[in-house]
C-alpha cells in the first residue's frame, strides 16, 4: 500500500510539475526598443498569454499616478477606446473598459478588479481580474469573458523601474486566429511603450 501511495504521489508531482512548465514555458516573440514581448500557451485555451517586460526611467509615484489615472490610461493602453473607474474600495477598484477592434470583428469591453499590493522591497503589483457579470452587458459591445493578470514594478536603482506586464485573455464570442495572434503581440509592446513615453517625459 505505502509504495502505491509514493507512486501515485510521484505521479501527482510530476503532473504538477508539468503544469507549472506549461504555464512558464514564455518564448520570445519581440524584443525592439527596450521592450521584450514573450508568448506562453495556456492549458485548455486556444489564447496564448502574453508578458512585456522593460526599464523605464522614472519614479514610481509617477509610474502608480498614471495608472491609477484610469480615464487618462485609456491614451495608452493599446486599442482602448474609454475607461472608467466604477468603484474603488481600499486596496480595490474596478474599472470598465471599451476596446476598438478591426471590422467585422465586434468591439469588446470588459470589467476589471485590481488588487494593489506594495511589496516590502518597494515593488508594487496591480492584480488583474476579469469579474465579467459585475456590469450589466453593453449593447454593441461582446464582454471580454477572462482576464487574468497583472502589473509588476520593480524598483532598479535611481529611478529606473523594471515594468512587467503579464495577461491572458478569453475575449468571448468568436476571434479570427489572425487577430487573436496579432493582439497578443501588439497589446503589450504598444502598452509599454505608450506608458514609457509617458512616464519618462
Amino acid at each position: 500500500m505505502g509504495s502505491l501511495h509514493r507512486m501515485a504521489m510521484c505521479c501527482g508531482l510530476t503532473v504538477l510539475l508539468a503544469a507549472t512548465a506549461q504555464a512558464e514555458d514564455w518564448k520570445t516573440a519581440k524584443d525592439e526598443d527596450g521592450i521584450k514581448i514573450s508568448l506562453s500557451e495556456v492549458a485548455g485555451s486556444q489564447y496564448k498569454a502574453y508578458r512585456g517586460v522593460t526599464v523605464i526611467k522614472t519614479s514610481m509615484d509617477k509610474l502608480r499616478g498614471l495608472q491609477e489615472d484610469v480615464a487618462g490610461a485609456c491614451a495608452w493602453i493599446h486599442e482602448c477606446k474609454s475607461q472608467k473607474l466604477l468603484k474603488h474600495e481600499g486596496a480595490q477598484s474596478w474599472t470598465y473598459t471599451q476596446f476598438n477592434t478591426p471590422w467585422p470583428v465586434t468591439p469588446r469591453d470588459s470589467v476589471t478588479q485590481i488588487t494593489t499590493e506594495q511589496g516590502a522591497d518597494g515593488s508594487l503589483t496591480r492584480t488583474l481580474k476579469g469579474v465579467p457579470t459585475y456590469l450589466p452587458e453593453e449593447k454593441g459591445f461582446v464582454r471580454v469573458a477572462q482576464v487574468e493578470g497583472f502589473w509588476k514594478f520593480v524598483p532598479k536603482g535611481a529611478d529606473q523601474i523594471e515594468v512587467t506586464y503579464q495577461v491572458h485573455t478569453e475575449p468571448g464570442g468568436s476571434v479570427p486566429s489572425w487577430l487573436a495572434n496579432k493582439f497578443v503581440v501588439e497589446a503589450p509592446f504598444n502598452t509599454l511603450k505608450a506608458l514609457k513615453e509617458r512616464a519618462e517625459k
